[in-house]
């Protein structure tokens, strides 16, 4: 809320500097913030008395849009990486996967490893977990498993994401 949309009897003043001026009237505030051509920018709604501030609103303004983007700028997006793997994958086959992983792992992404099962292999489910389990035990000091395997529907799945 800004300059006449403040409705409250008494605020606790700001002013341009950062200077605390105290507790006044609404009508008082807003006087003294025309007087210096400014605008009086209400800052802590919740506060008991709210706090206004004497200040450019526009600048304000702008000022938090910067801030805004600032922080979005510095977030960082963590992405699910998949790798998909088939029961009599070889181990060559599978060292490259797992560096993969590695690599994966070391951007700060999370990795959800697959097990898919075609025809046949659907009978040795149980017999091809130890892939999975291999390749936990491989990248355990990089990884940890987020994501336990279980199956689902024709495959089994593990998520792993990076130790800290």
């Amino acid at each position: 809320m800004i300059n006449e949309q403040i409705r409250d009897k008494e605020v606790r003043l700001i002013g341009e500097n950062g200077e605390q001026l105290g507790i006044f009237s609404a009508r008082e505030a807003q006087k003294m913030a025309d007087d210096a051509n400014l605008d009086l920018v209400k800052i802590a709604p919740n506060a008991k008395p709210p706090v206004c501030k004497i200040i450019d609103y526009g600048k304000f303004k702008y000022e938090q849009v910067r801030k805004e983007k600032d922080a979005k700028k510095k977030q960082k997006t963590v992405e699910l990486k998949e790798i998909r793997l088939s029961p009599n994958i070889d181990t060559n086959d599978l060292n490259t996967k797992m560096n993969a992983a590695r690599k994966f792992l070391s951007k700060g992404n999370r990795v959800k490893v697959t097990l898919r099962f075609r025809g046949r292999e659907m009978a040795h489910m149980n017999q091809s977990k130890h892939i999975l389990d291999d390749l936990a035990e491989q990248l355990s000091d990089v990884a940890v498993v987020e994501k336990a395997p279980k199956v689902e529907g024709r495959s089994i799945g593990m998520v792993l994401a990076e130790k800290k």
